[in-house]
């Protein structure tokens, strides 16, 4: 593992965001969700794609999450996924979403 310096670890932009649209996506070559992201007013709505099939569709309208907004677009089949939602494995290896445990603005950037 390479040492990562306070200002290298600055650039990667987190926020927390509401997740305001699941969609099945059934072009993904691993089953996957399609999310919309609402950010804040400052970055605004946010697309991405999630393997999280552990969770349904009903769990994640409305959940809050941390995303990075600031990496560059990335094509995933015909989709164009706009930020990274983050999460971690739990023992089985299904991701399980990282969010605040109480709710606040959206946009809120981690420190």
């Amino acid at each position: 593992m390479t040492d990562l310096s306070y200002d290298e670890f600055q650039r990667v932009d987190i926020r927390v965001g509401t997740i305001i649209d699941v969609q099945e996506f059934p072009e993904a070559r691993r089953p996957a969700w399609k999310l919309w992201i609402d950010f804040g007013e400052e970055i605004g709505t946010r697309k991405t794609s999630a393997q999280i099939t552990n969770y349904a569709r009903e769990e994640l309208m409305g959940r809050q999450v941390a995303g990075v907004v600031n990496f560059p677009p990335k094509q995933i089949g015909k989709f164009m996924s706009e930020c990274l939602t983050l999460g971690f494995p739990d023992a089985d290896g299904n991701v399980i979403l990282i969010g605040p445990e109480r709710p606040i603005p959206n946009g809120g950037r981690m420190y």
